[in-house]
């Protein structure tokens, strides 16, 4: 759809995605086929559904629908990052919150976490909540056209967590090898990385995450060798006996603190040395 959606298209259109937000089923009239939405008076519990949500939920719902992958993100920065210079070794880290919040400053409500690699030309390219399809779709984007040599993907523990619906085992591989191939076949070298450990998500309780996540990373592991890319493991050093993550090393069992980052910035680099050593097809 051209432009941009007026949130009253929203409503009516996507109004289920409200209720979900609001975390209770609401009613909705139903429209036919050819009815304008625009044209028609928003019924009275839609409008209470959406005052209901918070700024930051409805800005969630309206980037849903207009900028699903999030493009928006980073589109100004990439097209103003110059080209690499002579001899740069530029690194790109796709991913999500976890990549993300690496080197993230404190807050008010959040404590420092450690440092995103000072003085190296490493971009970050991490976008709170994704899910590997909304990767796939902003990679060449956030990723080929920025020309680094080697690409650092961290993905999965959000498609576990159904953040945009659910997805089989493979959907998810499927995503992941795109992006290793789309990033090979552009002369980028690629490491991809463990999802981290997570025993329980506090958004989505009961999804029972704990052995997905062994099944997916047993995969990428096997995936990588076959495939002559890189694997690193930050899952073995950071989980506990539970398949969780370890208390000392995260706030809330699924994003690391600054001793998480510290444990895992040289696994990083060790995976980084290693892909540069390869040869490109």
């Amino acid at each position: 759809m051209a432009g941009k959606m007026k949130l009253s298209d929203v409503l009516v259109v996507f109004s289920l995605s409200a209720a979900s937000l609001l975390c209770g089923p609401l009613a909705f009239s139903q429209t036919t086929a050819a009815a304008a939405p625009a044209h028609d008076p928003i019924p009275a519990d839609q409008i209470a559904a959406w005052e209901k949500l918070t700024p930051y939920q409805k800005s969630q719902l309206d980037r849903t629908y207009n900028d699903w992958a999030f493009l928006a993100k980073f589109r100004e920065a990439d097209a103003l990052l110059p080209p690499p210079a002579p001899g740069e070794t530029r690194v790109v880290f796709m991913g999500d919150s976890i990549t993300e919040g690496w080197g993230m400053k404190a807050s008010a409500t959040s404590p420092a976490r450690g440092e995103f690699f000072p003085g190296k030309p490493y971009i970050n390219r991490g976008i709170s909540g994704q899910t590997t399809p909304q990767m796939l779709v902003r990679f060449r984007q956030d990723v080929i056209l920025l020309k680094p040599k080697v690409v650092v993907i961290l993905a999965g523990t959000n498609d576990i967590a159904e953040n945009t619906g659910k997805e089989s085992p493979e959907e998810i591989e499927g995503n992941i090898a795109s992006m290793a191939e789309l990033a090979r076949a552009n002369g980028i070298r690629v490491v991809l990385c463990s999802v981290l450990p997570a025993s329980e998500f506090g958004w989505h309780k009961g999804l029972e995450p704990a052995p997905k996540i062994k099944a997916l990373n047993a995969w990428m592991k096997d995936y990588a060798a076959k495939s002559g890319f890189v694997y690193v493991d930050y899952y073995s050093p950071m989980a506990n006996s539970e398949g969780g993550l370890k208390a000392e090393l995260s706030p809330d069992g699924v994003h690391p603190n600054k001793a998480g980052y510290d444990l895992m910035a040289p696994l990083a680099e060790t995976g980084i040395a290693e892909a540069l050593k390869k040869s490109l097809p």
